[in-house]
């Protein structure tokens, strides 16, 4: 058996070609990782970053009228301030009872022109409805409003950057009432109190069993020490993921 020798030089030139190889393949490996979309730099918000013991009480309003002068006397009640989350035909067709929400110290916030399926639209569409629901709310209240909560809770890579790129931020919740379902009030109580948690959101909607279950739901909140406060003093800067629940769907 014959046994070749390479010159100790030639091994050298042979070792630096591997590694200038090996250091190309990595380069194209990284050149190949996708970008940071608009998504991940800019995720929905499902709960709070406050860092207190409070929690956010939202109510998206596009029906239900019939229940929201009761609804504010409970609120009024419980010294609580919440957050409702209008659509903006919906505020035109009820300016008196919007100006009552608003004077009454609670947050008016965006739930879209529509109540459309924003998954559907691309983004300047969404952008477009929240512009428009955003005309309306404040030609009545006189407050320009800051947060998006989608219809359906839907969201995907368009319904981020339609909030983003009017610099809303797009809220979702870390506690569902399912209230849109009209269980009973106490499944409504249960469901809330069993997921409460330090900066959670909590979604209802203006509903009868939802009415009947405030006053109790209200007074476990309290006796558990939660402050109830509007969405911008529960949300600060930066979003934060969900401790408990999530997005599930709303009413279709």
């Amino acid at each position: 058996m014959k046994i070749y020798y390479v010159p100790k030089k030639n091994m050298i030139i042979v070792a630096a070609a591997l590694l200038l190889a090996l250091a190309m393949l990595g380069w194209g490996m990284i050149d190949r990782q996708p970008a940071m979309t608009t998504s991940e730099v800019n995720e929905p918000i499902f709960q709070g970053n406050s860092g207190a013991k409070a929690v956010a009480l939202t109510v998206n309003v596009d029906w239900g009228e019939e229940y929201i002068p009761a609804m504010l006397k409970q609120f009024k009640a419980a010294d609580a301030k919440v957050t409702f989350f209008v659509t903006g035909r919906w505020a035109e067709k009820n300016p008196a009872l919007l100006k009552q929400m608003a004077q009454a110290g609670h947050s008016i916030q965006n739930h879209g022109y529509r109540h459309l399926h924003f998954n559907s639209l691309s983004p300047d569409q969404g952008s477009a409805e929240i512009k428009k629901a955003e005309e309306v709310i404040r030609g009545i209240t006189g407050t320009k409003t800051r947060y998006f909560a989608s219809p359906y809770g839907e969201f995907n890579a368009n319904v981020v950057a339609a909030a983003h790129n009017i610099d809303y931020k797009l809220i979702m919740w870390s506690v569902d009432t399912v209230d849109w379902k009209r269980p009973l009030p106490e499944t409504i109580v249960s469901r809330v109190m069993k997921k409460a948690h330090n900066d959670a959101i909590i979604l209802m909607h203006p509903t009868e069993p939802t009415l009947k279950a405030l006053p109790e739901m209200l007074r476990q909140l309290q006796a558990e020490k939660y402050q109830l406060l509007p969405i911008d003093q529960v949300v600060l800067d930066a979003p934060s993921k969900p401790e408990q629940g999530g997005k599930a769907n709303e009413k279709k």
